[in-house]
């Protein structure tokens, strides 16, 4: 196996410590192996603030004998949640499932440029499937929906929070993403990669580019107005998500053996029965 680890330098070493200690007892308590984990959220997304909690997420696999049983156990394993410390996974079969649905966010934890611990046959194999069975209309779908529901959370058009503004840009990036690169379904994760290929006016780039630097040296950006050409990108951009959708398809029966492939692969390969 080739281990995968990448942290970067402006994460606190005795939090990352912690956190390796943390999937260390996951790994003894559960009885299962962690082929995956990495950190989401802001830090991951290249928009952290000085408080920034840390949002390690992972991918188990249980052994065959827990598998089998006639009483799984769940196929969440959440850690206590802290002011410092998010932690929590999904059992492989859960995220295969969750990947058929077109929910990206298991495309994201693959793509995290932050990486705890990290099987690399492990990644390249299902970033591989990802490409195989993702239907980007479903991919453009969750973004949406993730956009809405930051917008609805707000008053649209009056003073909000500024930072909330990040979980809106997010997804709508993501999903002009998506719409000019007609050929591909997995928009990258990081939001300044994102905001990099994006075509927008240099106003609204620079109003964005602003508002990254005020949140990453400061623990509250406050409330205040949308700035104009940011309100104005978000308004079009919505626009042209809910008036011209990329058509969604379900999985097919040769995409779910693909990923039953995967999931047995990894099962049978990493485990004895007991």
């Amino acid at each position: 196996m080739t281990a995968l680890r990448h942290i970067e330098q402006s994460m606190d070493a005795t939090i990352v410590a912690e956190i390796d200690q943390k999937l260390e007892r996951v790994i003894s308590d559960e009885s299962v192996t962690i082929p995956w984990a990495i950190e989401s959220g802001s830090r991951a997304w290249g928009f952290p603030s000085p408080d920034s909690d840390y949002d390690c997420r992972f991918v188990y696999i249980r052994s065959l004998s827990q598998t089998l049983s006639l009483f799984p156990k769940r196929d969440v394993i959440e850690l206590p949640l802290t002011p410092i410390f998010d932690v929590n996974g999904w059992e492989l079969a859960k995220a295969l499932k969750l990947l058929l649905k077109g929910n990206a966010v298991i495309i994201e934890w693959l793509t995290s440029p932050i990486i705890y611990r990290g099987d690399a046959e492990f990644q390249k194999q299902f970033l591989q499937l990802a490409h195989e069975v993702v239907n980007r209309g479903a991919i453009a779908n969750h973004y949406l929906r993730l956009a809405i529901s930051g917008r609805d959370r707000q008053i649209y058009g009056d003073e909000i929070p500024l930072k909330k503004l990040f979980y809106i840009l997010r997804p709508l990036l993501a999903l002009d993403w998506l719409r000019a690169h007609d050929n591909k379904s997995i928009a990258p994760m990081h939001f300044p990669t994102l905001l990099a290929q994006a075509d927008l006016s240099e106003n609204t780039r620079r109003c964005i580019h602003e508002l990254i630097e005020a949140k990453s040296v400061t623990n509250e950006l406050g409330s205040g107005n949308i700035p104009a050409p940011i309100s104005t990108y978000m308004r079009c951009a919505f626009e042209r998500a809910e008036s011209n959708p990329i058509e969604i398809s379900l999985a097919n029966s040769e995409q779910i053996t693909l990923a039953e492939e995967f999931h047995m692969r990894w099962l049978t390969g990493n485990n004895q029965l007991y």
